[in-house]
């Protein structure tokens, strides 16, 4: 006679979150997961079928905990569109190396799926149709995911800004030069500079 599940999804999104915020998204495994747990891999099985169901599980885990409440109608698009962005990272930013899951199972997050709607509803009231609100939505998701993973990868303060800035400007001036000032752009700066321009482009 089988023994009964004691373990819920939160509990099994919070170890697979763990072992993701300690090792990497490489470090996820079944075997992993359950050790965290205390548990045998075989064990594991018996709540989930394999890794991409935990993979989903910590999306929603994540994701679940995003505001996605409209921001106040009184307040122009942009600003409100600025404050759903902003919701998003500041959540994402928590858990960065989550971020590549995102766009795997993006369409099966309640999360992403309620955040998606309302911002696409201010997008609508702004007067976005057809094809052009597609690519609003799309780049805006786009943004936020790249912005995300460059500034976990490498960010401006990295050692791959320290590199390119002591490249010989006889063969990369441009380079050279702009990593130089890169150094000096904070994280905040970067994201929001990036997201400014997006949005006049959106604007347009």
């Amino acid at each position: 006679m089988p023994r009964p599940r004691s373990l819920t999804h939160d509990q099994l999104a919070s170890a697979a979150l763990a072992v993701i915020d300690r090792d990497g998204l490489a470090g996820l495994s079944m075997r992993a997961v359950a050790k965290e747990l205390g548990m045998s891999t075989m064990g594991l099985y018996r709540y989930v079928d394999e890794r991409e169901e935990l993979e989903r599980l910590v999306v929603e885990s994540v994701l679940g905990a995003v505001d996605t409440e409209p921001p106040p109608p009184e307040a122009p698009w942009g600003e409100r569109i600025e404050v759903m962005v902003r919701r998003l990272r500041d959540t994402l930013s928590a858990h960065p190396a989550v971020v590549p899951l995102t766009v795997a199972h993006r369409h099966r997050s309640p999360g992403v799926l309620r955040w998606s709607e309302t911002v696409l509803a201010i997008l609508i009231e702004a007067g976005f149709e057809g094809e052009r609100r597609v690519v609003a939505l799309r780049s805006l998701l786009a943004y936020v995911i790249g912005a995300l993973q460059l500034a976990h990868l490498g960010p401006l303060s990295g050692d791959g800004t320290v590199a390119i800035s002591a490249l010989r400007p006889t063969e990369f001036p441009h380079m050279a030069e702009t990593a130089r000032q890169a150094r000096n752009v904070g994280a905040d700066d970067e994201f929001f500079g990036g997201l400014a321009a997006l949005m006049r482009g959106l604007n347009t």
